[in-house]
């Protein structure tokens, strides 16, 4: 962790004994960041493979395509460099190596993988996905519209590098979507019933505190390294939050706005996570009246008032940095699709505070169609 922390690459990648890495990355980031890193592996006289051509959301099909390279060229372990698309898509990619005769959809679910990936290092260049912590990977059927989600404790990275010099050149848009990112990882994890614990609830505490002190900041002057860095780690305490205690309906909702529209993940989340918040009412009530007292927001008040008030400043923050109150684009054809999706997804995986049955999912739909 730190400022130039890239540099360190050879040198892990040594320690583990991979002799040929595959880099996964992306079609922008390989132009630049991307360039750095090869220069590096060079330096060092590390062999590696690039696939550099995933996309948003990625698909089955792009994950076929870095499996098969892998096998191919001989590579023996992973770097995903970019967001999470690259990241999902190199852990997908890697659960592949190890079950190269189970298709990817046969994965899908709670620990379908279960044995060890190649050595696995993500090297973050957004501070919003978490993916760098995380046991998941979210792959999009573009045949069937429809995301899902490997989750499997051996997909989650070995290492991970959180440099903040690779992220000051982030767009101030992409800040903003992948910080309301890592800001609902937190919010669900902190909400969600059963499975949180007391090293759980605190890095989602540290998180959301952090990123309401420091995204804002960051979105106006992207140059500040102190500032990134906090994000980076934020984001990573987020990951580490959900990855134990879940997520919910916001992300049910969002990974079908994935499967049908390809909206970006982070903005999908960062327009949903208030309005299904609103809609929780009092069953989140009480842990959102906390979050308002650490984070300043509130610190007097009553519980509902104190909780609406946390609300109020997400949405504050999203109208600040251009993030829209809903999406208009969805279509009537599509919601009883994105209903089935969503509910088969939250549940019983998610353990959510508030079970959805369709009148109510659809009620949530359309009030994000509305930007209710």
């Amino acid at each position: 962790m730190g400022a130039g922390s890239l540099a360190k690459v050879p040198s892990v990648l040594n320690s583990c004994g991979v002799n040929k890495v595959m880099v996964v990355t992306g079609p922008n980031i390989v132009k630049t960041l991307g360039l750095r890193l090869k220069e590096i592996l060079e330096k060092a006289g590390m062999q590696y493979e690039v696939f550099c051509d995933v996309e948003a959301n990625p698909s089955v099909e792009t994950v076929e395509e870095i499996f098969k390279m892998y096998v191919a060229t001989g590579c023996d372990g992973f770097v995903a460099l970019g967001g999470g698309s690259p990241m999902d898509a190199a852990k997908a990619a890697a659960a592949r190596v190890v079950r190269p005769r189970t298709p990817l959809h046969r994965m899908a679910g709670v620990l379908k993988v279960l044995k060890p990936i190649p050595p696995f290092i993500a090297i973050p260049t957004t501070a919003g996905t978490g993916s760098e912590t995380t046991i998941a990977a979210v792959i999009t059927d573009r045949a069937k519209n429809h995301k899902y989600a490997l989750m499997d404790l051996v997909l989650t990275p070995k290492y991970a590098i959180l440099d903040p010099e690779l992220i000051v050149s982030l767009s101030p848009r992409t800040t903003a979507a992948t910080g309301m990112d890592a800001l609902t990882h937190a919010v669900e994890a902190y909400v969600c019933n059963s499975y949180n614990t007391k090293e759980s609830l605190r890095c989602a505490e540290e998180a959301v505190v952090t990123i309401m002190k420091c995204l804002e900041p960051s979105f106006r002057d992207p140059s500040d390294l102190r500032l990134r860095q906090e994000m980076l780690l934020a984001s990573f305490k987020a990951g580490f939050a959900f990855t134990r205690a879940g997520v919910g309906n916001v992300h049910a909702i969002a990974h079908t706005l994935g499967g049908f529209y390809n909206t970006p993940h982070g903005l999908a989340n960062a327009v949903i996570l208030p309005i299904v918040l609103e809609d929780y009412s009092f069953a989140v009530w009480d842990k959102l009246a906390h979050l308002a007292e650490l984070t300043g927001i509130a610190a007097s008040g009553t519980t509902e008032e104190r909780a609406k008030a946390f609300i109020a400043e997400i949405r504050r923050m999203n109208d600040v940095m251009g993030i829209p109150r809903g999406f208009d684009f969805i279509l009537d054809k599509d919601i009883p699709t994105m209903i089935k999706m969503a509910l088969a997804e939250a549940n019983p995986v998610y353990p959510v505070p508030v079970i959805y049955d369709a009148a109510r999912a659809r009620r949530v739909i359309e009030n994000i169609r509305m930007g209710a």
